[in-house]
């Protein structure tokens, strides 16, 4: 990372009005969680799938939910649980500390659905998910426009099969299989409510500020929705990444890292 460009990101960040944090699966790979980069990485995560020839684009499937509700639950059952132990690496922290110096604070429009940045202490009003959370339930059909938290799904997976051994979570209004409330691949089931009005919100706090900043923070080019709407937005954009940290010198800067890494440099020049 060249100082002259940590410089840059630091001097933007210190002059902003609201930061604006948007974040891909690489902001989590700091606290330890995968982030299924290519088929074989999703198949080291899960060697069952692996064995059984499911990449990420089936598994990650309502289909797959229908065919074989174990199997589903069993994917997305393991990926709850791990979540929910999982612990917010330092990198949050720091984006909190920045927020709370300038007078809009901050918000996040993240892909991720682990709700890592809530679990980190950030406002949940403050947050939009723009894929959904795994933390929240819909019926599979659906039967009606109903989201809910899954506080009470308590999921026990075989990980030699990729398979629920517990009890399968139900829609409570009709009775059939319940489903996480998240964006899945061929997705025609997805209820959007919840995050429209997250969206509502982000736009709502974007329309009074003046200088506004965007740090991205481990978004992909494979679905690069929050790549795109950190480029569209016409503020300046710092973009953290260990290997798609390409951007445009018009609208940004950015940092050849991981996200920790990244923010760990910037922070020691902001002090």
């Amino acid at each position: 990372m060249k100082q002259s460009v940590i410089e840059q990101a630091a001097s933007l960040i210190k002059d902003a009005d609201g930061l604006l944090i948007t974040a891909g699966a690489g902001m989590g790979v700091d606290s330890g969680l995968p982030d299924f980069r290519g088929r074989e990485g999703f198949w080291r995560a899960y060697p069952a799938l692996a064995k059984a020839r499911i990449d990420f684009a089936e598994a990650a499937s309502p289909e797959t939910f229908r065919r074989d509700a174990r199997l589903g639950w069993g994917f997305y059952g393991h990926r709850l649980a791990l979540y929910r132990r999982t612990v917010p690496h330092a990198g949050f922290h720091i984006l909190q500390r920045w927020a709370e110096k300038m007078p809009a604070g901050a918000f996040v429009f993240t892909s991720n659905v682990d709700g890592q940045f809530a679990k980190a202490g950030f406002e949940p009003s403050r947050i939009c998910e723009v894929h959904g959370s795994i933390h929240h339930l819909q019926c599979l059909e659906p039967c009606n426009e109903k989201i809910w938290a899954a506080d009470d799904v308590q999921p026990e997976v075989d990980e030699s099969t990729c398979r629920l051994t517990s009890d399968l979570p139900h829609c409570p209004h009709c009775g059939q299989l319940a489903r996480p409330n998240i964006l899945m691949f061929g997705d025609w089931g997805w209820l959007e409510r919840r995050t429209q009005l997250q969206q509502s919100r982000l736009d709502a706090w974007r329309r009074g500020l003046k200088k506004l900043v965007v740090i991205e923070l481990g978004a992909g080019t494979a679905i690069p929705t929050v790549r795109w709407f950190g480029e569209t937005l016409g503020v300046p954009l710092i973009r953290l990444n260990p290997t798609d940290a390409d951007v445009d010198s018009a609208i940004g800067v950015s940092l050849q890292s991981g996200a920790l890494v990244g923010l760990q440099a910037i922070d020691a020049v902001l002090g």
